[in-house]
């Protein structure tokens, strides 16, 4: 059954307990792998729910269903938070997420189509996802398929070249039918984004490319959801969502903290983090 059959989600409160539960998977996953990316899959949480649950049309008994949207995530170290949104939508056995990063496991640390069905790219080559999510928007509208292309990025990221060849091309096609989203939670791997390599302004940037540019809290489920009323009324340009996050967010300790860039929780910060969330 797709998503556009069962009713996507609107009401802010449900997506919200959907994100508690994203996050609850995500550090499940991590802990259980020893290994892995904690902040960026934490950030970009709420901005994915609301996505994949409030706007995509899916199938996961048919993932190559042709009228699907698709979603692209071009952050591919964030992939706990791909696999989680997609064992909630039933994409695969909810207990295959305790076998992240085991051999042989369909859950790699990177995102694979290979061996996981539903994942529309093999991901993690920073700086690729919105090239590929140009080439997917572009054959959709030849094939005069309404489907809309989906595609979360990382703000270290952005300092890669071929995000700005791609940006420059999806405005010189106008494909209009591709919604970008910038994890600007401030925060690479060697430290803050601004003194590893300075993106701003962003806004002025993406704006200057010829994108429709929307800045936004990416924790407030209302202001997401907003956005992204907006970006399916625009044509003739891409539109792009800077969501402002918190790197690690859900998690005080984990909050801000760039040491958790890569690093799972211990088994003790995983309970401490557990009830945190359910408390919260």
């Amino acid at each position: 059954m797709n998503a556009a059959t069962k009713g996507k989600i609107t009401d802010v409160k449900e997506l919200e307990n959907i994100a508690k539960k994203i996050r609850l998977h995500i550090l499940h996953m991590l802990t259980r792998a020893g290994s892995g990316h904690t902040g960026g899959s934490l950030s970009a949480v709420d901005a994915a729910v609301a996505i994949y649950f409030s706007k995509m049309n899916f199938n996961p008994e048919d993932p190559s269903w042709k009228d699907r949207d698709r979603f692209i995530l071009s952050k591919g170290h964030a992939a706990p938070l791909l696999y989680a949104i997609m064992a909630e939508a039933g994409y695969f056995p909810f207990e295959t997420i305790g076998t992240l990063r085991k051999i042989e496991s369909p859950l790699q640390g990177h995102p694979c189509c290979k061996s996981l069905p539903g994942v529309e790219v093999s991901t993690g080559s920073l700086g690729q996802g919105l090239s590929v999510a140009n080439g997917m928007a572009l054959g959709l509208r030849l094939d005069n398929n309404p489907a809309k292309v989906y595609c979360i990025m990382g703000d270290g990221e952005i300092q890669e070249g071929q995000i700005w060849e791609a940006a420059m091309t999806a405005a010189h096609y106008k494909i209009d039918n591709l919604c970008a989203v910038v994890d600007n939670n401030g925060l690479q791997i060697d430290g803050p984004v601004q003194k590893i390599m300075g993106i701003a302004p962003i806004h002025d940037k993406w704006a200057a490319f010829g994108w429709h540019v929307i800045d936004i809290d990416g924790h407030n489920m209302e202001e997401i959801l907003r956005a992204l009323d907006e970006a399916e009324g625009v044509k003739g340009k891409p539109t792009v969502l800077i969501a402002n996050t918190t790197k690690g967010k859900g998690v005080s300790f984990f909050e801000g903290k760039v040491e958790y860039h890569g690093v799972a929780p211990s088994a003790e910060e995983y309970e401490r983090a557990v009830k945190e969330i359910n408390n919260g």
